[in-house]
């Protein structure tokens, strides 16, 4: 069993949060995982910075966000018309296919990653938004148990996209508003910073 998995298990024992096994099939999840390939790329690091990079992303995550397509709790055409075609195992298959594979390093603006360095380890102070690395780790890599995503490897364009639609509302997924109470306080220029320095985390 891996370490944290028993992290998990000792959580939710301890009543702090819901628990669910994501014992996937990665084999299975890789042969499922075909046609997501086009736009997220055969080991989840997509090309093409409108589509997310899902390699090494938790498969917590990662099933969360399909049942959430399905489900209708977040919206996208496209990834509505491919949930619609995998059942619950398929979608724990997929999302452990996609945590086995190693995320790529990608392209960032280095200019902004000072500003981005801040915020992320510190927040912004002026506007109260807490440092992301409270819930992502200083390491980048998230918390898998918590649900909260990993963002080694994602392209900064597609991070910007995500903190805008939860500020706008457009995306509204994410547990207790935590996501758009802290994107409605923030610029455009704070996400582009934050996003690069994300980026940039190895």
């Amino acid at each position: 069993m891996k370490a944290s998995q028993i992290v998990a298990i000792v959580l939710a024992l301890s009543g702090l949060m819901n628990f669910t096994v994501y014992a996937g099939d990665i084999e299975a999840g890789k042969t499922k995982s075909a046609v997501c390939a086009a736009c997220h790329g055969a080991d989840g690091n997509s090309a093409n910075a409108a589509w997310p990079s899902l390699a090494g992303q938790h498969a917590s995550y990662l099933y969360k966000q399909l049942k959430d397509f399905k489900e209708g709790r977040r919206n996208n055409a496209s990834m509505t018309g491919m949930v619609a075609l995998l059942n619950d195992d398929d979608m724990k298959n997929v999302a452990a296919y996609y945590e086995s594979q190693q995320p790529k390093s990608i392209a960032f603006d280095d200019k902004l990653i000072a500003a981005g360095e801040n915020i992320y380890r510190g927040g912004i102070t002026e506007t109260s938004v807490a440092a992301c690395m409270g819930c992502h780790a200083p390491s980048g890599k998230g918390n898998g148990p918590a649900g909260w995503p990993s963002l080694i490897g994602q392209h900064p364009d597609y991070i910007v996209t995500q903190l805008q639609a939860f500020k706008q509302g457009t995306r509204a997924n994410d547990t207790g508003r935590m996501m758009r109470n802290v994107s409605a306080r923030m610029s455009e220029m704070e996400m582009k910073a934050v996003a690069a320095y994300m980026a940039g985390i190895q």
